[in-house]
C-alpha cells in the first residue's frame, strides 16, 4: 500500500515520529483485516492528529468538530471530489445524481425527489413495514439458527425501497446483487482491487439498462410507485429528465438500501454484544427511538464522507485551495471523546433528555444540504424491527463471535451474522 505523511495541521507535523505513526495507522486502517473493528485505530489516529494525508490524495479529518465544520458548510462541495475519488470511473457511465451535485442543481433535483421521503410520507409506510418485519421474524423464528444479514438485514430495506420505486418482486434478487457491487463505487478507486473495480464496472451497465427500461415502462404506464410519480411530477414548469430519474434510482437503491442493511446488521450485533443495553430496551421500549440514534453513532453504516473546497477554506489549521478535497472520517468523529463522554460504550439512554443534556449530533446521516434524504425511512425501519424483535424474540445469541465483514470501506457492514433466536 502507498504510504503517506501527516498534512501539517493542529498538533501534527509533516515528518518525524508523528508522520511515521500516521503512516502506520493509515496502513492499518485501510487493511481489510481491520474492518471488523477499526475503532482502536480510529482512536489512535484521532489522538495522533486532527488531519492526516492518505494514499488516495485526500487528507482525512478525524475529530468531531472538524468534521462538522466540513459537512455543515456549503462552501465544501460534493461535486469535484467525485472525480478525485473515482478517476477510473468514466463520467458518462453514471447518470446524473444529486449525491454529487451542488446548488442550484442539487436544490432543484433534491427538491423534486424529497416529496416522497418527508416524515409524513414515510409514516404512511408504517403498516407495510410492520407487516414485513413480522413476516421476516416468522421466517427467523421458524429457522431458529440463521444468518441475520441474509434473513432480515437485506430483505427488510430492499423490499421496502423496491416497493416504493415500483420494482417487481421477481427482480429484487437481481437488484440486491447490483446494489452490493455498486456500493463499492463509493470507495476510493486507489483502495480497490482490480477484481473489485472490474465487478463494479460490470454491474453499472447492467443496473442502468434494467432501471432505464423500468423508468420507461412507468413513464408509459404509471402506477402507484415513486418512479411513476417522479416521472409525472412538475413544479414551476420543472420536471426530471430521463437521465436524472435514472440517477435518482441509483441513489435511492444504494443509499436507501445498502446503508440500512448495515444499520440493521451492525446495530443488532452491538445489542447482542451488550446484553445490559438490550435488557434496558426490553424493560423500557420507549427507548427504541433514542437507541437507534445511539446505534448509528456507535457503529455507523457510513464511515467517511468527502468534500471539495469551493473557495479557500481552513480545517484543523490547514488551508485548502479551491478544488482541494478532504475526507470527513465520520465513524471516527462519532467516537470522539471531545464530543461524547465515554464514547466507546454503547448507551441507549445517551440521546434521551434524561442523559444530562443533548449530546453532540452524530454524523452518520451527514449534515447540511447533503443530509441523508432517506434518514426518516431508515430510522422507521430500524425502530419497527427493534419493536418487533423485543415483542417476539425472548432469547437471541450470536453463534459466531467473529462474523465476517464486507470489504467495503465507506459503506461498512457485516457479510454474515449467524445467530440463534427463540420465541
Amino acid at each position: 500500500m502507498t504510504t503517506s505523511t501527516v498534512v501539517p495541521a493542529a498538533g501534527t507535523g509533516s515528518s518525524g515520529p508523528a508522520g511515521e505513526e500516521s503512516t502506520a495507522l493509515l496502513a492499518e486502517l485501510f487493511d481489510p483485516a481491520t474492518r471488523p473493528d477499526p475503532y482502536p485505530v480510529y482512536s489512535r489516529l484521532r489522538e495522533a492528529g486532527a488531519l492526516h494525508a492518505t494514499p488516495f490524495g485526500l487528507p482525512v479529518a478525524t475529530r468531531h468538530a472538524d468534521c462538522v465544520a466540513v459537512l455543515a458548510n456549503q462552501d465544501w462541495g460534493h461535486d469535484l471530489e467525485a472525480h478525485q475519488m473515482h478517476p477510473t470511473l468514466p463520467a458518462e457511465s453514471f447518470p446524473t445524481t444529486f449525491l454529487w451535485m451542488e446548488p442550484p442543481d442539487h436544490t432543484r433535483l433534491r427538491g423534486l425527489v424529497s416529496k416522497g421521503f418527508t416524515p409524513r410520507s414515510v409514516q404512511m409506510l408504517r403498516p407495510r413495514i410492520t407487516a414485513l418485519v413480522d413476516e421476516l421474524l416468522d421466517n427467523a423464528l421458524a429457522a431458529g439458527e440463521f444468518d441475520l444479514v441474509e434473513t432480515i438485514a437485506y430483505p427488510l430495506p430492499l423490499t421496502v425501497i423496491c416497493e416504493i420505486l415500483g420494482v417487481p418482486a421477481a427482480d429484487h434478487p437481481a437488484v440486491q446483487v447490483w446494489s452490493q457491487a455498486l456500493a463499492r463505487a463509493f470507495d476510493p478507486d486507489a483502495l480497490m482491487s482490480p477484481e473489485a473495480l472490474a465487478e463494479r464496472n460490470r454491474a453499472i451497465p447492467e443496473f442502468l439498462e434494467y432501471f432505464g427500461a423500468l423508468v420507461e415502462r412507468h413513464r408509459r404506464e404509471p402506477g402507484d410507485n415513486l418512479i411513476s410519480a417522479l416521472a409525472q411530477v412538475e413544479e414551476a414548469g420543472d420536471r426530471l429528465t430521463a437521465d436524472e430519474l435514472l440517477g435518482t434510482c441509483v441513489t435511492l437503491i444504494i443509499a436507501g438500501h445498502e446503508t440500512t442493511v448495515n444499520l440493521v446488521g451492525n446495530g443488532m450485533l452491538a445489542l447482542l454484544r451488550n446484553p445490559d443495553q438490550l435488557a434496558l430496551l426490553r424493560a423500557e421500549p420507549e427507548l427504541i427511538g433514542p437507541a437507534v440514534e445511539e446505534l448509528l453513532r456507535y457503529d455507523s453504516p457510513i464511515h467517511l464522507n468527502t468534500r471539495a473546497a469551493k473557495r479557500e477554506l481552513e480545517v484543523a489549521g490547514r488551508v485548502f485551495a479551491p478544488g482541494e478535497g478532504v475526507v470527513a472520517l465520520i465513524a471516527c468523529a462519532n467516537r470522539d471523546p471531545r464530543a461524547y463522554p465515554d464514547p466507546d460504550r454503547l448507551d441507549v439512554r445517551r440521546f434521551t433528555s434524561s442523559a444530562g443534556g443533548p449530546p453532540a449530533r452524530h454524523l452518520s446521516f451527514s449534515l447540511g444540504h447533503h443530509y441523508c434524504l432517506g434518514a426518516p425511512l431508515a430510522l422507521l425501519e430500524m425502530e419497527l424491527l427493534l419493536a418487533g424483535f423485543i415483542r417476539r424474540v425472548s432469547e437471541a445469541e450470536i453463534t459466531d463471535n467473529n462474523p465476517p465483514y464486507k470489504p467495503n470501506l465507506l459503506i461498512r457492514g457485516l457479510a454474515e451474522l449467524p445467530v440463534r433466536f427463540r420465541g
